[in-house]
């Protein structure tokens, strides 16, 4: 595990925009495992809203890559680390941005997945505050795990749910085009 002052992580590692330049002590890992799957950084960015930064996310991946709609569609693991940078998010408005981004990732069309996302979202809702670590894992076999400091939340199954999660931040309608881009290692 690497522990870098965010100034250092603009210059040297994950390129951050200047507008991110504070103090934020993050510790990034460059790879992390779940259940025995190895999974490599593929970039990070802020998501900021209002010219206030909101949250880090980092992209891990099997393999580096550049290829949003492969990462969207492929059945293989990924993990999505949420980094909680802000006072100003509440759980409530962390739950409600992310169900603006399934809208958006699925241009609307939320049925097919309407009880996962419900559940996803009944997990944000809960208190939240400045330092929490999210890490979304999908696993083939299993859905996407949610953690929250570590501890397992939830279980939500399925790739088509993978795929709409995935498009928060990776579709053509991003919650942030800026942070899509640097998630994609851009």
């Amino acid at each position: 595990m690497i522990r870098v002052t965010w100034a250092l992580l603009l210059s040297a590692f994950l390129s951050l925009p200047s507008y991110a330049l504070k103090a934020y002590d993050l510790k990034i890992p460059d790879d992390l495992n779940f259940a025995e799957q190895p999974l490599v950084v593929n970039g990070a960015g802020m998501r900021t809203k209002f010219f206030h930064d909101i949250y880090v996310a980092v992209l891990y991946l099997p393999e580096p890559s550049s290829d949003a709609e492969a990462i969207i569609a492929a059945d293989a693991p990924l993990n999505i680390r949420i980094y909680i940078v802000s006072d100003l998010i509440t759980g409530e408005r962390f739950a409600e941005s992310a169900m603006d981004g399934f809208v958006r990732s699925t241009h609307g069309n939320l049925e097919p997945i309407r009880s996962e996302v419900d559940a996803m979202i009944a997990t944000f809702r809960n208190a939240l505050k400045n330092g929490d670590v999210f890490d979304l894992v999908y696993l083939p076999e299993e859905g996407v795990r949610i953690y929250r400091n570590g501890e397992q939340l939830e279980l939500v199954p399925g790739l088509a749910f993978k795929q709409a999660m995935t498009g928060i931040w990776l579709s053509d309608d991003p919650v942030q085009t800026r942070l899509r881009d640097k998630m994609l290692g851009n």
